[in-house]
């Protein structure tokens, strides 16, 4: 009855999950901190299930089994949360969202309940075994495995969803305010999302075709080795995440509407003042370059210089500083034999992933491919 590896690895995920959990408590009560608590602990509880199933613990308490089926549906939702504290500038989530979140839980409850109210454990053990079980209780069961499954991966897929939007909002506040935003990110959990989703969507598969009496070569062996890799990915990269300061997660969207418009030679006058700060001073060589410390230099608000920027010269900051470093490293692409990661920390970049891709996107090809034809 014992499935050795999927065992071994679900054990070793258990390890990791409640060390990481140790660590997370021992932290400043940040939100950020709170929630990845809450994460952990919900995952913890989603290992447990999986390890009572393949180490074959269920037959001395078959009526536990799917007892992390209502705890799986908060995976998701807490995923949201744990990004929620660590980007959103709005400190409270919205509430019909939270109350969309528990109701995941209260509908697989519901449709575990033919399961739950079987005559006796020995039947529900007997299903376990195509020669042993009851015909109309396997059926019984293999809906509630399909419903439980089809619920887990729509509530899973919208909040997956759901936090790959507040990412793409915070990655446009930061542009917005800094000419650096790769520290400030959080790319890393972007990626997750694609390698929770497909971790997540091939497990209901697997659930699926188990309870319909199928499997697939390999399956319950490589999915679990999967999801090793993509936990301790996620725990390292979680546990190495310093919670963003205020300025960094941007302005809370209720604030973010501007009650008045600059009048055209205002911000054309503010225009001038940008391109003088770049082309004569040279601004753009700092590599920490804020809008607060442009707006100092000018002189102008920073409300006035974003609002300049994006409904007169119609650019984000992000942009429009990385543009004059662009142009100096195509002269020095030209014109010296420096390296390319030596150009780019020269004209302002903290790193040359950031440069290349930003080179890339502005000039159509790569820095090394464009000292080539030049």
């Amino acid at each position: 009855m014992v499935n050795l590896l999927p065992t071994i690895l679900y054990a070793c995920m258990i390890g990791m999950t409640l060390l990481a959990l140790l660590d997370v408590v021992r932290r400043p009560k940040e939100k950020q901190y709170q929630r990845l608590t809450g994460l952990l602990t919900l995952l913890l509880i989603h290992l447990a299930g999986e390890l009572f199933i393949y180490s074959g613990a269920f037959v001395y308490a078959p009526s536990l089994a799917g007892f992390e089926l209502p705890f799986r549906l908060l995976l998701g939702p807490a995923l949201y949360f744990y990004a929620h504290a660590s980007m959103s500038p709005n400190e409270k989530i919205d509430r019909r969202l939270i109350y969309f979140a528990l109701s995941g839980p209260l509908v697989v409850c519901i449709s575990l309940l033919p399961f739950i109210f079987m005559p006796s454990p020995t039947e529900k053990l007997a299903l376990a075994n195509p020669e042993t079980r009851n015909p109309d209780l396997w059926q019984i069961a293999v809906f509630t495995c399909v419903t439980t499954t089809a619920i887990f991966i729509t509530y899973t897929m919208l909040f997956l969803r759901f936090t790959f939007n507040l990412h793409n909002n915070h990655i446009q506040q930061l542009m917005e305010r800094y000419s650096d935003i790769e520290k400030r990110s959080l790319d890393w959990l972007k990626s997750m999302l694609f390698v929770w989703g497909f971790i997540w969507s091939m497990y209901a598969i697997q659930y699926s075709l188990g309870a319909l009496g199928w499997t697939l070569l390999g399956f319950e062996k490589v999915l679990p080795l999967c999801e090793t890799f993509a936990l301790a990915l996620f725990i390292q990269s979680a546990l190495n995440q310093k919670p963003l300061n205020e300025s960094e997660k941007g302005l809370p969207e209720t604030k973010q509407a501007r009650t008045s418009l600059l009048s055209t030679k205002h911000m054309a006058d503010i225009a001038d003042k940008l391109t003088q700060a770049m082309q004569e001073d040279r601004l753009y060589l700092n590599e920490d370059l804020s809008l607060n410390k442009l707006s100092e230099h000018i002189s102008e608000s920073e409300n006035h210089i974003s609002e300049t920027l994006s409904q007169f010269m119609h650019t984000n900051f992000f942009q429009f500083v990385n543009r004059f470093r662009i142009e100096e490293a195509k002269i020095a692409l030209s014109v010296s034999k420096k390296l390319v990661t030596d150009i780019a920390f020269d004209v302002g970049f903290n790193s040359k992933s950031t440069f290349n891709a930003a080179f890339k996107k502005a000039v159509g090809m790569t820095p090394s491919a464009y000292r080539k034809n030049n």
